[in-house]
């Protein structure tokens, strides 16, 4: 019954980001905005749901080694694995704005997370703790970034040519349906990946830690993963480097924020070192996106690579 339903689960992932891009691409044209905007906001808010349900279920269980984990893995997943996957698929158009501004901003995302959890180093503390004030700190920073959003979303809209408006607003809920659909079948298709998954490595006798490391973070990326890699195929690089970008920021800044509002996070010390890894990778990104304005098969092959590197040394670590 466990494999059954871990089929069942990938079917829906697979289906339901196939539903999700279109919906999400045409909802951009209706929009007049771009699509690397609603890749920021809709799909990234979106395939962020999973991170952020587990997160704050394992924060209200008290469970907040998972919570710091499951952040810290997925952005490194994110940044590395879903980056190079796609990539090497199909080449990622990168826009001047995602260099100038949502690259940045998902590095400083890191750099905080790094800052606030150095209290032994910075502050001579006790103990290092995400606390409630940078949680609010962190709360703060994602309210500037919706903020931007916003605004870029206003200066992106384009003049409408008034012969096409009626044709495209009878399409709105067709594409609204398309989306909540596609968006609730991921939901559901990697909660059960997720779920099942870890029984069935619980059943291997992999230790907790590693579970979380590994089967829990990539189980709750695999809707960015699976939506990216279908959003390349359809030729929509914008929306596929939107939801990773977004949901890096996303995941740090909300999830983070959320959870530790909700318990102050207590911190392994062995997440210094996972926290450094996603600040490379995140330099990575943008130095690759800096060459003719994309990131290539080339690219995306020794990104790809660079994750399995990590992957096997946190495998040996634990």
């Amino acid at each position: 019954m466990v494999y059954l339903l871990l089929l069942v689960g990938f079917v829906l992932l697979i289906k339901g980001a196939d539903y999700f891009v279109d919906g999400s691409a045409a909802i951009a044209s209706l929009l007049r905005v771009s699509p690397l905007l609603v890749g920021l906001t809709i799909v990234a808010f979106g395939t962020g749901a999973p991170e952020a349900t587990v997160s704050i279920i394992a924060a209200l269980e008290g469970n907040t080694d998972v919570t710091t984990g499951n952040v810290v893995g997925s952005n490194i997943i994110n940044m590395a694995l879903i980056v190079g996957v796609t990539a090497f698929i199909y080449p990622l158009k990168v826009e001047s704005a995602t260099i100038k501004k949502e690259i940045p901003l998902a590095f400083l995302a890191s750099i905080a997370l790094l800052v606030l959890i150095s209290d032994q180093f910075l502050q001579g503390a006790d103990t290092d703790v995400i606390t409630r004030s940078d949680g609010i700190i962190f709360l703060l920073f994602f309210s500037i970034f919706l903020y931007y959003v916003v605004e870029a979303a206003r200066n992106s809209r384009e003049d409408l040519i008034e012969e096409d408006l009626s044709d495209k607003n009878r399409s709105w809920g067709k594409n609204i349906l398309l989306t909540l659909g596609g968006l609730a079948a991921i939901i559901y298709g990697g909660y059960l990946v997720v779920e099942n998954s870890t029984v069935i490595a619980y059943q291997f006798g992999m230790s907790e830690t590693l579970v979380g490391l590994t089967i829990v973070a990539i189980g709750s990326s695999l809707p960015e993963l699976v939506i990216s890699v279908t959003a390349a195929i359809k030729k929509q690089s914008e929306i596929a480097l939107g939801n990773i970008v977004g949901s890096s920021i996303f995941n740090i800044l909300f999830v983070l924020g959320i959870a530790s509002i909700i318990t102050p996070l207590p911190v392994d010390p062995k997440i210094y070192f996972d926290v450094t890894v996603m600040i490379i990778i995140t330099i990575e990104l943008f130095i690759f996106s800096r060459t003719e304005y994309r990131v290539g098969k080339t690219e995306g092959l020794m990104m790809t690579a660079a994750y399995i590197l990590y992957l096997v040394f946190i495998i040996i670590r634990n």
